[in-house]
């Protein structure tokens, strides 16, 4: 008798903990520019942020914000420009809570991410970005997690690398991104799109215009979030 019920209680447990593990949840939250924050509720990542808050006339941020970044993060970054990336700040946060910075001088670090994040994995591609004809190092990033597809493009203008993914969930993108694969014909295989890095005078124009494109959700509010369902 005894043995049947710990047989059940442990059948029972079994079911609990895998619909547990299949109804893992990843939460994006918008933190301005090309910042994110992303979560399974284990394990945290920031993507282009801390940035210098208003560089180059971009969106400004509560600067109280940070002491609420979570502990030992992952910090990764597209490029170093300062509307997407602050050392002075980063250092800072990184003494405080500790975590880890990725970006364009370790790469191959960061595409380790797989052995230390469970069901994780991230692909860097590099991708163009110059400014006034000058190149500066750029990568994109593919990450996949829990099933999810998800597409950050940076602030690359090339439509090479984003026209090359496939079945993706989600993809973050600036505008520009939108209008040059329509200038050049490209149709970009996503089931929807997080346009990024707006001009705060350019925020009501995106909600007007495209605030009812069902693919589309302009990205205007820091701190208004997207919840993916995993399966």
């Amino acid at each position: 008798m005894n043995k049947t019920l710990f047989i059940l209680g442990l059948t029972f447990f079994l079911l609990i903990d895998k619909s547990q593990a299949q109804s893992k949840e990843i939460t994006i939250e918008f933190k301005g520019n090309c910042g994110l924050y992303l979560t399974d509720g284990e394990n945290h990542i920031y993507t282009d942020f801390p940035y210098k808050s208003g560089a180059y006339n971009y969106m400004e941020y509560d600067m109280t914000t940070l002491d609420s970044l979570k502990e030992n993060s992952h910090f990764i970054f597209t490029h170093k420009h300062a509307d997407h990336y602050s050392k002075k700040l980063l250092k800072t946060i990184l003494k405080q809570k500790n975590g880890q910075k990725y970006g364009v001088e370790n790469i191959k670090e960061l595409e380790q991410l797989s052995n230390v994040i469970d069901d994780f994995e991230i692909r860097a591609f590099k991708s163009p970005h110059k400014v006034f004809g000058i190149s500066f190092k750029h990568y994109s990033y593919l990450i996949i997690w829990h099933g999810q597809r998800i597409f950050l493009s940076g602030d690359t203008t090339d439509t090479s690398v984003i026209a090359g993914m496939e079945h993706l969930d989600w993809a973050f993108v600036p505008y520009w991104i939108l209008q040059n694969a329509k200038d050049q014909d490209i149709e970009i295989d996503t089931k929807m799109f997080g346009m990024y890095h707006l001009y705060p005078q350019q925020v009501p124009s995106a909600k007007e215009n495209y605030d009812t494109v069902k693919n589309i959700r302009p990205m205007v509010e820091i701190g208004e979030k997207i919840t993916l369902k995993t399966e």
